[in-house]
């Protein structure tokens, strides 16, 4: 038996105001009822989240389809990056994920690394594959986490990967025990199927 994980990175969100607290835009929503759509499916038997509101947003209808609760987790949020808590310019983001990405123990004055935010989401993400063991996970998450997690397993899932990911996006990963046998992108045009030969 495998267990799959659902990475399901959250939808477009206004570009202004706090991390936590944005929600969707319009286009968000609608998205957010395609990754409903493309997931029905799926049978999926958990529905968690990071406690950021345009995650939980993205993966709550899913939730409601199969008569469950999202699970919030505090330690799946999206990487603090400065220690005001809102969302910083593409501007200034751009320039701090290259550096993060090469020196994964960088971090500004109150923000975190990307070495302490892979640890912190990965301990979450092993517990989930350890409870729900043989079933299917679904994690409303977010770019810099998800491919944090991703790159766990595997380098390849890197910066260029997250220049790749879209909002929404979804990426099906199969595992048997805590090991990962293969990926497969669910969402958008472009095909992303990787399969590991052990």
């Amino acid at each position: 038996m495998s267990t799959f994980v659902y990475m399901v990175r959250h939808g477009e969100s206004p570009k202004e105001g706090n991390e936590r607290t944005r929600g969707l835009t319009k286009k968000g929503y609608l998205d957010a009822q395609r990754v409903n759509d493309i997931l029905k499916n799926e049978e999926i038997d958990v529905v968690v989240s990071s406690p950021y509101i345009r995650s939980i947003l993205t993966v709550e209808s899913l939730a409601q389809q199969i008569g469950e609760e999202v699970l919030v987790f505090e330690d799946l949020k999206e990487r603090i990056f400065s220690s005001e808590g809102n969302r910083l310019s593409d501007k200034e983001l751009g320039p701090l994920l290259e550096k993060s990405f090469s020196e994964p123990d960088f971090s500004l004055e109150g923000g975190e690394s990307n070495a302490d935010c892979q640890k912190r989401a990965i301990k979450v993400l092993k517990e989930l594959l350890e409870t729900f063991r043989d079933k299917k996970i679904l994690i409303g998450t977010h770019g810099a986490v998800m491919t944090l997690m991703m790159g766990y397993f595997d380098n390849f899932y890197d910066l260029n990967f997250l220049h790749s990911t879209s909002k929404p996006d979804i990426y099906r990963m199969e595992f048997n025990e805590k090991e990962l046998v293969k990926v497969q992108r669910l969402w958008g045009k472009i095909l992303l199927k990787k399969t590991y030969c052990h």
